[in-house]
This record gives C-alpha cells, sequence and structure tokens, in this order.
C-alpha cells in the first residue's frame, strides 16, 4: 500500500500563479513557435515543451531529474552514475529547458539515461508529462523550481528532493521577497541537499527544514566525453606543439587570451566562445591583430603557422581539454561570475581564471587552497601560462576530482531510499 499524500498548505502567492498557469496554454505554442523562427529551439524537438514525449518510457523505475542550464546538467552526471551503480533496475530522465544543455548532454550521456525538455508550467502540459513518464523521484538541481511541476508531482505522490543547491546572497534577496511562495514549495521536499553552509540558512530562511550539506556535485561529474578516433587523429596532426585553450569565453576573456598569444607564438591557442554566435566577430578581431586562424567549422588540421584555432562548435569541450595542457576558463575578466573549472581539471588541464568567479566561489576557494588553480590577473596569462608549476597544479586539481567521486555514495542512498529502491 502506497503510503497517503501529505497535504501541505497552499498560500495565497501559489494559488494566484497556479491559477494564472492555467492560461499559459494560450501563449505557449506561440511563444515556441516564435522561438523556433529564431533558432532558439530545437526544430524536432519543441513540442516536448508541450508536454508531449518524444521517447518511450522504460519498462523500469524512472528518476526524474531537472537543472536549468548546461552546466547544472552535466553536473547530474556523477550523481546518477552511482545511483545507476546501487540501482540497476533504475533508469534516468533528465530534463532541461535550453537547446544548448540538450546538445552538449547528447554527447555525455550516462547509461540508461534519456534527455527531454521539460514543458511549460501548465497543468495540461505538465499532466501529459507526468502521466507519460510516472517518475519514481523527482530531483531539482541548484535553485531552479517551477512551482506548477512541483506540486503537480507531489499531489501525484512522488517523493521531491532538491540537491546542489546554491543560493547567493543577492537571489536571496530577490527570493524573501516572495518567502512564502517558496516556503510552500519547498515543505513539499522530503530531503533538500545544499552545497555549503551559507546556501544552507538561505534555504532554511526561505522555509526549507533539515537542509544537509553534501557540497558541489560538479568537482564530482565525470569527465566530459570526446570521440577516441578524432582525438587520437588531432593528437598526432598536433604532435610536437604545445596547445592551451581559452574555454567558455566571453569579450574581456578573449582580450586577455590573444594578449597573452602574440608573447606565445610557438603554442596553439583554441579559443572556445561560451557563445559560437559571436565566432564571426572573433575571428575578425583575431586576424585584425594578425593571427593566422582556422575556424573548427572549415575543417581540416591547423597548420604550423595557425595561431588561433576558433572553436565554432557545440559539444567538443572534451577534446579541447583532452588536447591542452593548460585551461583560461572563461567568464572572470566580463562580470560574469566564472565557468565550471572542474571540467578541465578532470582532464589533467591545469586552470587559470580571471578575478570574478561568485558564480563558482566555493568551487574556486577549494582549488586555491589545494594550489589546484590560478587567478591571473589582466595582462599576467602569459607569464602564468610559462609558469613550469602548471603541471603539479594540474595534478593536484584532479586528485580533488578523484577525491569528489569517492563522496556521492550516501547521498545516493538517501535519495534511492526515497524512490523506494534501496
Amino acid at each position: 500500500m502506497s503510503e497517503p499524500i501529505p497535504i501541505v498548505r497552499k498560500g495565497a502567492l501559489l494559488q494566484i500563479y497556479l491559477l494564472a498557469s492555467q492560461a499559459l496554454p494560450l501563449l505557449g505554442q506561440p511563444l515556441l513557435r516564435r522561438r523556433l523562427r529564431r533558432g532558439k529551439e530545437d526544430t524536432t524537438r519543441w513540442r516536448e515543451k508541450l508536454g508531449e514525449p518524444s521517447a518511450r518510457k522504460p519498462e523500469a523505475p524512472v528518476i526524474w531529474m531537472h537543472a536549468v542550464g548546461l552546466g547544472e546538467v552535466l553536473a547530474l552526471r556523477g550523481l546518477i552514475g552511482e545511483m545507476s551503480a546501487k540501482a540497476p533496475e533504475a533508469e534516468f530522465l533528465v530534463t532541461s529547458s535550453a537547446r544548448s544543455s540538450a546538445q552538449v548532454l547528447a554527447r555525455n550521456l550516462p547509461a540508461r539515461t534519456r534527455h527531454q525538455f521539460l514543458p511549460l508550467d501548465a497543468p495540461g502540459y505538465l499532466k501529459r508529462f507526468l502521466d507519460h513518464w510516472q517518475p519514481a523521484l523527482s530531483i531539482w538541481a541548484e535553485q531552479e523550481l517551477w512551482p506548477g511541476a512541483v506540486v503537480a508531482a507531489h499531489d501525484r505522490g512522488v517523493p521531491l528532493a532538491m540537491v546542489n543547491a546554491r543560493i547567493s546572497a543577492k537571489s536571496y534577496a530577490k527570493r524573501a521577497r516572495v518567502r512564502q511562495l517558496y516556503a510552500d514549495l519547498l515543505a513539499r521536499f522530503k530531503l533538500v541537499s545544499a552545497q555549503d553552509q551559507a546556501t544552507a540558512c538561505r534555504l532554511e530562511g526561505l522555509g526549507a527544514s533539515s537542509v544537509r550539506i553534501d557540497g558541489s556535485l560538479k568537482p564530482a561529474a565525470p569527465a566530459l566525453v570526446a570521440d577516441e578516433a578524432e582525438h587520437a587523429r588531432l593528437q598526432a596532426g598536433l604532435s610536437g606543439r604545445s596547445v592551451w585553450v581559452a574555454a567558455s569565453t566571453h569579450p574581456g576573456d578573449e582580450t586577455e587570451a590573444l594578449l597573452a598569444a602574440h608573447t606565445l607564438p610557438e603554442r596553439l591557442l583554441i579559443l572556445v566562445p561560451r557563445d559560437i554566435r559571436r565566432a564571426d566577430d572573433i575571428a575578425s578581431e583575431a586576424i585584425k591583430q594578425g593571427f593566422s586562424v582556422l575556424r573548427r567549422s572549415q575543417g581540416g588540421l591547423p597548420a604550423d603557422t595557425t595561431r588561433i584555432w576558433l572553436a565554432d562548435s557545440y559539444g567538443e569541450m572534451g577534446l579541447w581539454y583532452r588536447l591542452a595542457d593548460a585551461a583560461l576558463v572563461g567568464g572572470g575578466f566580463d562580470e560574469i561570475g566564472g565557468h565550471n573549472p572542474w571540467e578541465p581539471a578532470a582532464l589533467g588541464a591545469a586552470v587559470l581564471h580571471g578575478p570574478d568567479v561568485r558564480n563558482f566561489e566555493r568551487d574556486y576557494a577549494t582549488l586555491r587552497e589545494a594550489q589546484a588553480a590560478r587567478q591571473v590577473a589582466r595582462g599576467s596569462l602569459a607569464d602564468a601560462l610559462k609558469d613550469p608549476e602548471l603541471f603539479e597544479m594540474a595534478h593536484r586539481a584532479h586528485a580533488l576530482v578523484e577525491r569528489a567521486r569517492g563522496s556521492l555514495a550516501p547521498l545516493a542512498t538517501e535519495l534511492l531510499a526515497l524512490a523506494r529502491l534501496q
């Protein structure tokens, strides 16, 4: 016999939201079609956002995990691997919203896992989604909560958990203005796991109870994959050349990378913009500065005279990190807040970054405390890349990754217990 569904209040703000969401279908399709024309939606899968599945439900218990963006989605893979090992009968469904997250995850899907786009937060779309997938557990990552989906899953008796939660002081201040809404949602969660003590306190301030601290999932995520044959081909073609990468870059990162490249003529820079739609502008600026540039989309291998290889492609970061000795992780020179340092660390590339890493403050602090990453000031990147200590720094970072992967077992066990798979 299944447990009775606990009754949880629906305060005024939540009731208003749920009532308003009933009108969403009036806008849903026109909005998605407009985004489709602009290339922001997948032409073959956009109807998943209307709750129409494009994959079959497996004949097995389904654990549904949701994360909003690319980094958050990729961070779930380590937890999926640990849960999968402990419960070989389970299957996994990962949902997200961004098209880029689906493209990259497709190359990095763990075993027994499939991806779908989360439906828009309207009752009819959610009913269609939940009727099809019938999840045994719903896991939400970081701070992304869709009220309609949370309530709909809870009303069906699906246990809810939040993992890898991270809320900055600024985000907390915004959410505190509608604290009762968050309190009503968080009351429906049976397990809430935060990355750090500050986030745990903020979640409790929003109404969560018994928040546990398990650290970030990002360092425990498996290394990004790469096509083995392509890696071997490129490695052979670049034999004898020292390679470094500027990854997930924004304009300020690119300014620093090109400045460093001027003083490192013997090295090949693989430049990977966060948004490949900027590739034309980046290539024009590099050529203007006198660099010989090859674009990945043009095919072929860099010649000995090629100084910049512009990676205008999605889903190949695993390949670029494998080829590089060191990585400038972008987002640190543009008031972006930094990007994930654990992806290069997992593949043995030394981690360098700019001063603004507030979105990954704890991650970078952990690396710096272990002398496993280095902050570089404007104009000093070339000197950092010449430092012979980078090899040892990369080794220390990789050791932290291995340690993190061994720490997922307790959280995985408790999550599986919620789904009655332990």
